[in-house]
């Protein structure tokens, strides 16, 4: 039978695909594969989307009598449960083990794996840290769920040189991380998300409506005077997958930055994280939290004396800023949920982060602030030198401790 002649017997196979007694479903398929001739198992496989092994294996069941003649029949949801049924969180434990060994666009669905940490290693570390016994073929089946693949190289431009200490801060980041996780004190991703004009916008992506009929927006992307615009500063919380956005309407100034983590810290952090005596935070290196920032040092400092925290602050490396835990965890998130859709308003953004959330529970707080944060400021060396910071032996540059001036 050619192809061009299916379309009725199209209808028989999509009947057969409801049929639910697998054996004999699998068997007429693959004989309607049969039928159809040259094609038809690319055919069934684009109709009615069973797999290649399934098709495969119904027209070798079709030609064998002793199989077609068994009353054996598999109860619905019989068979072996999937190892994420029978082990739950696996996941999210190997995810905590290759989490600093990863490579690719961490924006992006599709990362892969360093090849330091091979299948067998990711294996053997489940069954001597975690007691959970697998083998390193389910270990590649489970990382190819997880968006996880392994990938040739490929060669890349890339601005400027990758700093040589970029896998060694990596490291220093993951323990650190780590550490403070294990011991219930906060650790928090922060930064400033892009600058967004507030009007009848275009903004990137699409949204359900009616056909034909597309919002209208602004032909011109001005801003306008009048409405100005919002500098979103997010707080990301990684002991609970929780996140803050203080929404500025001034300039992203290092006392903007410090002052949102200290708005999170006395709305939500002391009462989340009570008895705790320090914070993790870890950010750009640029910016109005960057590593040379004066400022940012100053405004921390004087976070420290009034809290009586302990402040360790580590900086990603220069072309790295993608791998701050908020950019894929959180601000990718809040552009997905407003994307198509004009910030005509304040209110409307506020209203959109804080709906933003995630199968994993995402939850965000948003806040506007009206405050004005001047920029020109200046810090003398004589009050960079009375700063109670000290350096970490570690890549002292990019880690620090700031604690409060006695």
């Amino acid at each position: 039978m050619n192809l061009v002649d299916v379309n009725p017997f199209d209808e028989l196979v999509l009947l057969i695909t409801k049929l639910s007694d697998e054996k004999s479903k699998r068997i007429l398929l693959g004989k309607a594969a049969d039928v159809y001739g040259y094609g038809g198992k690319a055919h069934i496989i684009a109709l009615t989307g069973t797999s290649y092994p399934t098709l495969s294996a119904g027209q070798a069941d079709s030609k064998n009598e002793a199989v077609i003649s068994s009353n054996r029949i598999r109860r619905e949801g019989g068979g072996r449960k999937p190892v994420t049924q029978t082990i739950p969180g696996i996941t999210d434990i190997i995810e905590k083990i290759i989490d600093g060994n990863t490579y690719g666009d961490p924006c992006k669905e599709l990362h892969w794996v360093a090849s330091t940490l091979s299948l067998r290693k990711i294996s053997k570390i489940l069954d001597e840290e975690h007691s959970i016994s697998i083998s390193y073929v389910k270990v590649s089946q489970l990382l190819s769920e997880m968006g996880y693949s392994k990938q040739v190289n490929q060669k890349m431009e890339q601005l400027g040189v990758p700093s040589p200490d970029r896998n060694e801060q990596f490291e220093f980041i993951d323990r650190t991380a780590h550490e403070y996780l294990e011991a219930g004190d906060p650790v928090i991703s922060v930064d400033t998300k892009k600058n967004e004009n507030i009007g009848n916008f275009k903004n990137n992506g699409a949204e359900y409506r009616k056909e034909k009929d597309p919002r209208r927006v602004l032909d011109h992307d001005f801003p306008i005077p009048e409405l100005g615009k919002v500098a979103p500063y997010g707080v990301y919380v990684l002991n609970d997958n929780t996140g803050f956005i203080n929404l500025g309407i001034s300039h992203d100034t290092s006392e903007f930055a410090v002052s949102s983590i200290s708005y999170w810290w006395n709305a939500i952090g002391k009462n989340n994280f009570q008895g705790s005596k320090r914070i993790y935070i870890t950010c750009d290196g640029g910016g109005s939290n960057g590593s040379r920032s004066r400022n940012w040092k100053h405004e921390l400092q004087r976070f420290s004396n009034d809290t009586g925290l302990e402040i360790m602050v580590s900086h990603y490396p220069p072309g790295t800023s993608k791998w701050n835990k908020i950019e894929h965890r959180m601000f990718c998130y809040i552009s997905k949920n407003w994307q198509g859709q004009p910030l005509i308003d304040i209110e409307t953004v506020i209203s959109l982060i804080s709906n933003t959330t995630t199968e994993k529970g995402l939850i965000i707080t948003c806040q506007l602030d009206e405050k004005t944060y001047e920029t020109g400021r200046k810090i003398s060396d004589d009050e960079l030198s009375a700063l109670n910071i000290t350096p970490c032996e570690t890549l002292g540059k990019w880690n620090y401790i700031v604690r409060p001036q006695k």
